[in-house]
């Protein structure tokens, strides 16, 4: 089992040879690849050095499975290259997300939906991931009709250049900005670019990914994403109106029993998801579960999750295990 990382001195990067290190995922050779800059640099992988390739050395050795975190434009240039040669991509920019006959995978919800004619895969958004892991269950039993989602992002998501301004500005240390605004004691409520339709991409992500991932495009999606000064961790308030009457106690039952999700949800002992708490686990978290009493079967609830391991990382590497469990590689 031949396996490239691409981007593997970046952030998600490195937290992926952590996760593939931790879940013991069977390598036989382990490819990292980065830019040019850091080729012929070494990384320790199981206290064992690895020099770091050149994308076109890469493609050249002909790996199993490439896990791509390395920006949208080289997933486009670069994924396709690697397919040539039989690699199956799984990429975690959003190149590929969107794009027609291309899936969009959160295991534990649509893995089933794999073939080994799907040579990139693509991973979806941070956000999205940990939202979509929670409501699947409850879309399944109940059928959403309307999410409004809130969600408040660590500074990790943008990149190490973003946690270091935070750090600067935590200890009163001028340095490069990675927003247009001081982020310490701030909260920022631009996450990517602006669109013309006044929505953020990361906005927009949360929209049409969960339609693509829930198989349901009538499911009516409105979101605001804010970065907060946390370094990591991403949380959200999600507001569902669903089509059928529900009660709370077969909401929590239902979530206590779905794979990967972990109910924190007791006001008695202030017991609720926190990015403290979530911070270097896959699981994602939910609490602060309540009716909302405002319209007819509402439900308020709190999410929360690590944005570089099951955001990114992690959904990767088990994408990578079914399709080695399954024999699809």
């Amino acid at each position: 089992m031949k396996v490239a990382v691409v981007g593997a001195t970046g952030m998600v990067g490195e937290v992926m040879l952590k996760v593939l290190a931790e879940r013991n995922f069977k390598i036989d050779e382990l490819i990292p690849v980065a830019s040019e800059k850091s080729v012929g640099k070494q990384i320790s992988f199981k206290d064992k050095l690895y020099t770091v390739h050149s994308l076109s050395e890469a493609v050249e050795k002909r790996p199993d499975i490439a896990l791509f975190s390395a920006g949208g434009d080289t997933s486009l240039e670069w994924a396709p290259k690697f397919e040539a040669v039989g690699t199956t991509v799984i990429d975690n920019s959003s190149a590929w997300r969107m794009v027609e006959g291309k899936k969009l995978i959160v295991p534990e919800i649509n893995a089933h939906l794999l073939t080994k004619e799907d040579k990139i895969i693509a991973n979806p958004n941070c956000s999205t991931i940990q939202m979509v892991l929670v409501l699947a269950p409850l879309h399944k039993a109940f059928k959403i009709k309307r999410i409004v989602v809130s969600t408040y992002q660590s500074v990790s998501g943008t990149g190490l250049k973003a946690v270091q301004q935070l750090e600067n500005e935590m200890n009163g240390v001028k340095g490069d900005m990675a927003y247009f605004y001081p982020i310490h004691r701030n909260a920022i409520p631009h996450c990517d670019v602006f669109l013309e339709n006044g929505y953020t991409k990361e906005e927009m992500k949360l929209v049409n990914e969960t339609q693509k991932i829930l198989q349901d495009p009538s499911i009516a999606v409105t979101a605001t994403a804010v970065r907060i000064p946390t370094s990591g961790g991403h949380s959200e308030s999600v507001n569902l109106e669903f089509e059928k009457e529900f009660d709370l106690s077969e909401i929590r039952n239902i979530l206590s029993n779905t794979e990967g999700v972990v109910l924190q949800d007791n006001t008695d002992t202030n017991t609720y998801p926190m990015p403290a708490f979530a911070h270097d686990k896959d699981e994602v978290f939910v609490g602060r579960i309540r009716k909302d009493t405002s319209v007819k079967n509402g439900l308020n609830l709190w999410i929360v999750a690590d944005n570089l391991r099951k955001g990114a990382a992690t959904n990767a590497v088990q994408i990578a295990e079914y399709l080695v469990k399954n024999n699809l590689v």
